[in-house]
């Protein structure tokens, strides 16, 4: 069995850290699907409504799409930043 030295160590568990941060996105995704059910039905229940449910519905994903950024963000940090080099 080969030592793994400690640069090496540090790029495999960067990696394994991008690849759970990557998982933020799956909430986003799940929440902006449920929102644009919703909207869709309430556009359906009242058309005369649809600006303002879809500006709201919009705001709202906008919101929520933050958390996957932040997720894709440290993802990308940790794949790409080298420390102790």
């Amino acid at each position: 069995m080969e030592n793994i030295t400690g640069q090496e160590f540090i790029s495999a568990m960067s990696a394994i850290g991008a690849g759970i941060a990557m998982i933020a996105g799956v909430g986003p995704g799940i929440g902006q699907g449920y929102a644009a059910g919703q909207a869709a039905a309430a556009v359906g229940r009242n058309p005369g409504a649809k600006s303002d449910i879809t500006s709201t519905m919009l705001l709202g994903q906008a919101v929520a799409e933050t958390t996957g950024l932040y997720g894709l963000a440290v993802a990308i940090i940790l794949m790409f930043v080298k420390p102790f080099k």
